[in-house]
């Protein structure tokens, strides 16, 4: 498939067709990545990275105020 460059703002982009976006599952707003591999340009789906439990809460201090946190009274039905 040929794509055009075309001018944006200051810069040149490519639009990628919609068939190719639904079949990766790639929405509007998602992270990519581009590399150069020779002359090549690849664009790959940004993983989220995993951090695990201890990456988590290595910056928690151990202080937690839940004051701010309102329950609000039952708008459907649930049993308090």
């Amino acid at each position: 498939m040929e794509i055009k460059l075309q001018k944006w703002g200051n810069s040149v982009g490519i639009r990628i067709p919609s068939n190719i976006l639904k079949s990766m599952n790639i929405k509007e707003n998602d992270i990519l990545d581009i590399i150069t591999d020779d002359n090549k340009i690849v664009i790959t789906i940004k993983k989220n990275k995993k951090i695990s439990l201890k990456e988590r809460f290595s910056k928690y201090n151990g202080n937690y105020d839940c004051s701010s946190f309102k329950w609000n009274n039952p708008v459907g039905d649930e049993i308090w």
